[in-house]
C-alpha cells in the first residue's frame, strides 16, 4: 500500500485564466481554484490586502513559491523577531488552497479504472477471471474499475499484459 502524502503542496501552476488558476498538487491531482468565488465568499473589500487581486492584470502575476501561490506584486508587511518590519509577497496556505479547490478532471486512477473495465468487457472476461490472470483479487479489480483505489504502474502493467493479454505502452507527450 502506498503512503499518502499528508500535506498538500502545489508543484505546478498549469493555467491562469481571469481569476481562475489550475494547479497540480503533489498528490498528482490537477485542481481548479476559482478566486472570483473565493473572494466573494471571503467578502473582500477595498481595505483588504487581497483587494488588488480582483484585477485580472494583478492576479495573473501569480508565481509558484515555497509550494504555494505567491503574488510578489502584493506586498505584506510582517514584524520580525526583533520587531523590524519585513516585506513578503502575499501567499496563501497550500492546505487551504487544496480545500478551496475542485478537481479539474478525472484523476488518472479513474481513467485507468475505466480503461480496464472497457478492455475487460471487450475481452469477454469477468472480474474474477481478470484477477486470476493478473495475480490480483476480484475485490481489487472491482475497486479499480469503480475508482475506489489508486493503481501502481507495475500492477497496472500486470493487469494489462498478463490479465488482458495486451501490450502496455506509456507515452509522455
Amino acid at each position: 500500500m502506498r503512503k499518502k502524502l499528508g500535506i498538500p503542496r502545489i508543484i505546478k501552476i498549469q493555467k491562469v485564466n481571469g481569476l481562475t488558476i489550475q494547479c497540480m498538487f503533489n498528490n498528482g491531482q490537477s485542481r481548479i481554484l476559482d478566486f472570483d468565488g473565493i473572494f466573494k465568499q471571503w467578502k473582500i473589500g477595498e481595505s483588504d490586502v487581497e483587494y488588488p487581486l480582483l484585477s485580472p492584470e494583478e492576479f495573473k502575476k501569480v508565481e509558484l513559491r515555497n509550494f504555494t501561490l505567491s503574488w510578489p506584486n502584493i506586498p505584506v508587511t510582517l514584524l520580525s523577531e526583533d520587531g523590524s518590519e519585513v516585506r513578503h509577497p502575499y501567499e496563501l496556505s497550500p492546505d487551504e488552497l487544496y480545500m478551496l479547490s475542485e478537481p479539474a478532471e478525472a484523476s488518472d486512477s479513474q481513467k485507468f479504472g475505466s480503461l480496464i473495465r472497457t478492455a475487460r468487457i471487450k475481452a469477454g472476461l469477468t472480474q474474477e477471471q481478470l484477477a486470476q490472470r493478473s495475480g490480483t483479487s476480484r475485490f481489487y479489480i472491482s475497486r479499480l474499475e469503480n475508482n475506489r483505489t489508486d493503481v501502481e504502474l507495475s500492477t497496472f502493467r500486470k493487469i494489462v499484459e498478463a490479465g488482458l493479454d495486451k501490450h502496455f505502452k506509456l507515452i509522455i507527450e
